[in-house]
Order: structure tokens, then C-alpha cells, then sequence
């Protein structure tokens, strides 16, 4: 099997509220040693204004690694992406696309597509300050702005302001009259709208987004795109990361149980800072997804990780009760 040359967003995994926090990131490294790991979406007023540690903390070990900004004033984005790359943080990517209603009050997020003028202006002022790359991540339309047209006028836009890789999520997103969870769901999905983004803009890289549950529809579309980003798919079944790089970099499958033990030291350091076992816990729900017994993993991880005192015991003896559990079938 012949592989892609592999390029730094050759695979992804998206940013995702409540879900790609540094527990997860940490964990879903050790699925995926190449892929491109992205945080939560940042605002630029947590980090100007709050608790900056508690934000963009990481472990040393989820490089490569991204922050995704939300703002739309040029001026804190630069100071965000700055401090952004301070910390460590290998590439800044600003959110122009999430729908809900709070980011649409914030005049960031997805509505923003309607002002690409305003977002060339973000990517150079943050472009201007830090050295790591500045990528964007967009949908392909939004409400009624909905032709190609309007994307490529987009792009060409960001490219004149020195935008080198666009992530696109290829549903366009109703701003009004669909949740965030619906806007995941129903607006169709056009990959075919991407492609043509990439045909256009030869040394754009293009990274999509959307729908891609397997190694073999990520593998495909990197027949295409530059590269592949997965969302929901790798948190609710991780293990199609590890397929993933497997499928992408040629990497052997890991050993789920030694995914496991290698999270061992990780989870017993959080304890020791006081932290609670569900916090990481949580993140690994889906890890024995479609294999005998993982009804019952999930379950008694479920059951016991938010009891007092939980620490990994509890891990290991749902990983116990789902091999006798395997046994028994």
C-alpha cells in the first residue's frame, strides 16, 4: 500500500467543546502519534482576561498542537496568538465556524463568513506576531450565502492576507433555526465543494472536515485535500484514530489494554494534584467500541469513575469485568 506524503495536517482531530480538553488530547496522542491535536475553542477575552493557566495548559506530550481562538478584533487576536505561541502552542487556528448563539453574540464563529474582509484582517495581525502558523476553519456557506462563489471569494480573500492551510468543515451552517448539534447533522454535506476549493487554490492547503468516520474515507480524501480532520467519530470510537495513522502513516495498531497502562502514570499524576479520575475517565468511554464486552467497560466505568476516591483500580476492574465478560459469551 503506498502512503501520501505526509504533511503536518495530513490528520486532525477536531476541536470540540467539553470533549478536546488536555485529558483527551493526551489520550488520543497515544492513538495517533502523528495526528494534529486542536484545542477547545479559546475566546480571546478567557485568555486576555482569565485564568490564562487553567486555558492553554498542556502536556508536553500532545505536540503537535493547536489553539483555536475565538475573536473577531484583530488586535486581541494578535495579543491571544502571541501569547498563544509563548506557551508553546504549534499553530493558531481562529474559529469561523461554530454557530451557536453565544459565539454569534460574540460576533465570532461562523457568522463571520459574511466579513471576509474583517477575518483577513485577524490572519495577518495574528500572522504579523507569532512564527507558527495561522489557519483558519470555516464552513462552506452560512444561511442564504450558500453558492461557491461565495467561498472562493472567501478564500481568495484569506489567501491574500497570507492564509496558508484552511480547514473546512463542508456543511454550511444555518445560524438561525438549527442548534449547534443540528447544524452537525442536518445541512448536507458537500465534499465535492471542498475539492473544488483545492482545484482553485493549488498551494492552499485544504483540510476536510466532516462526516469522516473511517481510515478508508480519510484515506481517500487525502487523494484529493491536503489532509483529513475527524471529529465526533474519534471521540465516540478513539480507536479509529489508531486505524487512521495506520492507514495514513503506516503506523502499527497499538494494544488497546497497553493504551491503557501507558495512561497509568497520566492519571495517577492528576490524582496527586487533586484532580478527579472522571475528568480523564470520561475520554475513554469508547476506547473498546465494537469488541465483546465494551457494553460492559463502559458501563461499570460509568457506574464507579465519579465516586470519591476513584482512582485507576476502577479502570482496571471494568477492563477485568469486560474480559470475563468476553469469556462468558
Amino acid at each position: 500500500m503506498s502512503l501520501p506524503i505526509a504533511n503536518p495536517w495530513t490528520l486532525c482531530v477536531a476541536p470540540m467543546m467539553d470533549w478536546t480538553d488536555r485529558h483527551c488530547r493526551y489520550f488520543h496522542r497515544l492513538l495517533a502519534p502523528h495526528a494534529r491535536l486542536y484545542t477547545e475553542m479559546v475566546t480571546t477575552g478567557a485568555i486576555v482576561h482569565g485564568d490564562r493557566a487553567r486555558h492553554l495548559d498542556f502536556d508536553a506530550a500532545e505536540h503537535p498542537l493547536a489553539l483555536q481562538l475565538g475573536g473577531h478584533e484583530p488586535g486581541e487576536l494578535a495579543q491571544c496568538a502571541r501569547i498563544g505561541a509563548d506557551w508553546g502552542y504549534d499553530e493558531i487556528n481562529l474559529n469561523v465556524g461554530c454557530p451557536s448563539d453565544r459565539v454569534q453574540s460574540g460576533r465570532f464563529g461562523a457568522c463571520l463568513m459574511r466579513e471576509p474582509a474583517l477575518v483577513a484582517d485577524c490572519v495577518a495581525a495574528m500572522r504579523a506576531v507569532v512564527p507558527i502558523p495561522v489557519t483558519v476553519k470555516c464552513r462552506i456557506g452560512v444561511d442564504e450565502q450558500d453558492d461557491y462563489e461565495d467561498l472562493h471569494r472567501f478564500a481568495e480573500i484569506l489567501v491574500g492576507a497570507g492564509l496558508e492551510t484552511l480547514i473546512v468543515h463542508a456543511r454550511k451552517a444555518w445560524l438561525h433555526g438549527l442548534s449547534p448539534k443540528e447544524n452537525r447533522e442536518i445541512p448536507p454535506l458537500n465534499y465535492e465543494r471542498v475539492y473544488r476549493l483545492k482545484q482553485e487554490f493549488p498551494p492552499l492547503a485544504i483540510i476536510i472536515n466532516g462526516g469522516i468516520v473511517d481510515a478508508d474515507a480519510a484515506q481517500a480524501h487525502c487523494a484529493t485535500v491536503d489532509g483529513v480532520m475527524l471529529g465526533r467519530a474519534a471521540y465516540h470510537d478513539p480507536f479509529v484514530l489508531a486505524r487512521g495513522e495506520q492507514a495514513l502513516f503506516g503506523t502499527p495498531l497499538p494494544d488497546r489494554d497497553e493504551v491503557l497502562q501507558r495512561m497509568r502514570p497520566y492519571v495517577e499524576a492528576h490524582l496527586a494534584r487533586g484532580g478527579a479520575l472522571n475528568h480523564i475517565a470520561r475520554h475513554i468511554l469508547g476506547l473498546y467500541l465494537g469488541l465483546p464486552g465494551a457494553r460492559s467497560f463502559r458501563r461499570s466505568l460509568s457506574e464507579h469513575m465519579h465516586q470519591a476516591g476513584a482512582d485507576f483500580r476502577v479502570i482496571e476492574r471494568a477492563l477485568a469485568g469486560m474480559s470475563e465478560h468476553a469469556r462468558a459469551a
